[in-house]
């Protein structure tokens, strides 16, 4: 990441100012708005050799001129890896936190930062961000077993947690899909990542797909989540597919483009903005960007 870049993006973060309104939230003055965009092609590989001439992006509809443009961001990651540890995910939690060791190890460099998190009837963090693998190794072997689960929790708090750091942010889910103990609902979840510009990912865990047990509508939810943030989800039934769902969320991680604009004057009172990126050049008529749906300009309270 070139240094005048980083300074850019670093001071329009600290640009944001913030009042109290009457209905208590509050607003947020928008400056630059980053979006983290990934491509994929037809096989769903990362593609990282678009231009700023290949996208077009819009606001509610409107053109938005593209003030920053980068490719393969170098800017530091903040990722919190939030483990399902309730009793449904008992029979392959070990498979899970060898898997997820090992995705520590492989994505972390000295400028990036991990959290663990275990959640089940409540949420807790384990490990609070640190670039210091051992840290992470020693937290997850601190992790143990509980009864419900509390995934929308999970979520909430840790898009909290990620508000405040700079660069890229990342929430990594490994689940069963199921929410039985939240206090937060799905739209709470769904809106604390937005306002924290969290990507998340989702590894949803399914031992036997038959199973009666088996919750597909907390799978449509969490993948619901995943898709309006940028993020992705995946399916894994063995310790093989755990490994390689989180190899293809490296590859993404490590393939993604910045692309930032400043918002064109608005007249309309909601307080949500839609963003669409499309690619514009005919090569890239194949692929597929992913990238999150929108922002909020007012902070909602979990």
């Amino acid at each position: 990441m070139r240094p005048c870049l980083l300074s850019l993006l670093f001071a329009a973060a600290s640009a944001f100012s913030q009042a109290q309104n009457a209905s208590g939230d509050i607003k947020v003055d928008v400056k630059l708005v980053n979006v983290f965009v990934t491509v994929t092609d037809q096989r769903g590989a990362p593609v990282g050799s678009l231009n700023k001439e290949d996208f077009t992006l819009a606001e509610d509809g409107k053109e938005q001129k593209i003030a920053v443009f980068d490719r393969q961001s170098e800017l530091p990651l903040s990722i919190i890896t939030a483990i399902d540890t309730s009793g449904s995910t008992k029979k392959d939690l070990k498979l899970e936190l060898e898997s997820a060791r090992r995705f520590a190890h492989a994505i972390l460099r000295p400028v990036d930062a991990m959290s663990l998190y275990q959640f089940s009837e409540i949420v807790h963090e384990v490990v609070p961000f640190t670039s210091d693998v051992n840290r992470i190794d020693q937290g997850i072997g601190r992790v143990h077993g509980g009864g419900a689960t509390a995934l929308y929790d999970a979520i909430c708090l840790g898009s909290q947690a990620m508000e405040d750091r700079r660069g890229r942010k990342v929430m990594v889910v490994i689940t069963d899909g199921g929410d039985t103990a939240s206090q937060n609902k799905y739209n709470d979840a769904l809106r604390a990542a937005q306002q924290a510009e969290a990507i998340v990912y989702s590894i949803i865990v399914v031992p036997i797909e038959a199973s009666a047990g088996r919750d597909t509508g907390g799978e449509h939810a969490l993948i619901q989540i995943s898709n309006d943030t940028g993020g992705k989800y995946y399916y894994a039934t063995s310790l093989p597919q755990l490994d390689a769902a989180f190899r293809k969320i490296s590859e993404e991680l490590r393939t993604q483009y910045l692309l930032a604009y400043y918002p064109s004057k608005r007249y309309s009172d909601t307080d949500f903005r839609r963003i669409e990126i499309k690619l514009a050049s005919p090569a890239s008529a194949s692929y597929h960007a992913k990238y999150r749906t929108g922002y909020y300009t007012s902070q909602g309270h979990f």
